[in-house]
């Protein structure tokens, strides 16, 4: 294993049904699939630079409270659990010696790398799980995505979408679910002499439809948005490309050093109107940059738009996530702050019409200790919720997360949860019969230093202390995102 925990390659695949030391909810039958990098050396001697551009595997946690399932030889309470590597062509290309590339690892021209984009899309899809429609997919920031199995976790099929909606050459991980609808909402990159952000539909049964695009100079470094029941909010921070550059030769460097920091245009905040499509606000923020936004409401009948972003000063936090840097503990990143944001939306004429010039943005830190990875429960997704949850960082950041914590945005009060490990994302389920926003359990993975075996911990969502345990039979490399799946509560085939 590397000198720090966490940054290793696990090769082994296994599928096990595991004790639980303490014990479930009985509501808790369902499925947390959980995606992130986990191997990042090859059979040849190769390897890849940067923690992002690991091969994806896939983990599956099942909880079987009170152990219904005849054929588990655990007493009590288990998990029924499995990991596996997606076997895409850039895990085939990476067995045989012929990886050639990702988000921050292999030169290449800003010109060939979109070339492969448009002929053959990125596929190490290593990011996140997410259903749409009947279909469990692994995804990243290339358009293609994979179906998986998600009883096996074998490759289905692999491939992006046939119809007329633009795919783009970039996509955002992560897809905005509408709990009012069911349906999902994404945006995608396009770029060319006039590049732009298209915002997709994807209603429940997994049929697309384009709902309206952006305009930009420069596409920004995009890997999430906001979305309200009316609008979708698109942060575009200054780490800028220059779309010119596509018909030049250019300087081989990885992908996203083709990206410049520009903090003097600041961060426009566009806002598009999910019904016409139109952006009805694009007042500018200060430069800031962000990977995850946490979630978004309206307030005042929709004339306030009000979202939460995890915000560091500038992009130098994807140059702290190098391997080199990761395993020898020099992390040197900022710690994340999580921020809220209001833009009042105006009214130009007092006719209900919103005024584009008139909006204004308004900035506000609610905790500004180091956070990585927030989320907030999916009942409160696109609605204002209280609780947010995430990893706790020192800030700056000078080793990985040793806790998780549990954030009031109303009293601004942190609780946290340490068992000396490091750990990963957490992730809140509701209990479904539960009325408080916290009644509910909270699922994170940890690692201690020098141990051999991860630890699945689930934490009680109101005191935020330890309710149960599940040792894992290998240590699981740090991944990136989960997904809980209450209908995934049959135990999976071994």
């Amino acid at each position: 294993m590397d000198a720090h925990p966490g940054f290793h390659s696990l090769h082994e695949e296994t599928a096990e049904t595991l004790p639980v030391d303490g014990s479930l909810p009985d509501w808790l039958t369902g499925s947390l699939v959980r995606n992130g990098p986990g191997a990042f050396s090859f059979p040849d001697g190769s390897a890849v630079d940067h923690w992002f551009d690991g091969l994806a595997m896939l983990y599956r946690f099942t909880f079987d409270p009170g152990n219904r399932a005849e054929s588990s030889e655990a007493n009590g309470d288990a998990v029924h659990y499995r990991n596996r590597f997606l076997r895409t062509d850039a895990y085939e290309a990476a067995r045989a010696g012929e990886f050639d590339g990702g988000f921050a690892t292999g030169e290449t021209t800003l010109r060939s790398r979109l070339t492969t984009f448009l002929r053959d899309p990125y596929d190490n899809t290593n990011i996140v799980a997410e259903r749409i429609g009947d279909d469990y997919l692994a995804l990243t920031e290339s358009p293609r995505r994979v179906e998986f199995d998600p009883n096996t976790l074998d490759v289905l099929d692999i491939g992006e979408s046939d119809d007329d909606v633009p795919n783009g050459h970039l996509a955002c991980a992560h897809l905005k679910r509408d709990p009012a609808t069911g349906g999902l909402v994404n945006l995608v990159t396009t770029f060319g002499r006039t590049s732009r952000y298209h915002v997709h539909a994807i209603t429940p049964d997994g049929t697309r439809r384009h709902v309206g695009s952006i305009e930009t100079a420069k596409p920004a470094y995009l890997h999430s948005f906001a979305l309200t029941p009316r609008f979708v909010v698109v942060a575009e921070f200054p780490l800028r490309l220059d779309p010119l550059r596509l018909f030049k030769p250019g300087r081989q460097r990885p992908f996203i050093e083709q990206f410049e920091w520009e903090p003097e245009r600041g961060t426009p905040i566009h806002v598009l109107d999910r019904t016409t499509g139109e952006v009805v606000a694009a007042p500018v923020a200060d430069p800031v940059f962000g990977f995850h936004h946490v979630n978004a409401f309206e307030r005042r009948g929709g004339r306030e738009v009000v979202f939460d972003l995890e915000t560091v000063p500038d992009a130098t936090t994807i140059d702290s996530l190098y391997l080199d840097e990761l395993r020898g503990g020099d992390f040197g990143a900022f710690g994340a702050q999580v921020d809220r944001f209001v833009v009042d939306l105006g009214d130009a004429n007092g006719r209900g019409r919103y005024g584009v010039a008139d909006a204004t943005v308004t900035r506000e830190t609610l905790y500004d200790g180091g956070t990585a990875l927030p989320t907030v429960s999916p009942a409160r997704w696109c609605d204002e919720h209280r609780y947010v949850y995430a990893m706790s960082t020192d800030a700056p950041v000078d080793e990985w997360a040793r806790a998780v914590l549990k954030l009031d945005t109303e009293t601004r009060t942190v609780t946290e949860f340490d068992d000396g490990g490091y750990f990963g994302e957490p992730i809140f389920v509701p209990n479904p019969a539960g009325e408080a926003e916290d009644d509910g359990v909270v699922l994170v993975v940890t690692l201690e230093a020098g141990a051999t075996e991860s630890s699945l911990v689930v934490l009680d969502g109101e005191t935020f202390t330890e309710r149960a345990r599940a040792t894992l039979p290998h240590a699981v490399p740090f991944d990136f995102h989960g997904r809980y799946f209450p209908e995934l509560n049959a135990k999976p085939a071994v």
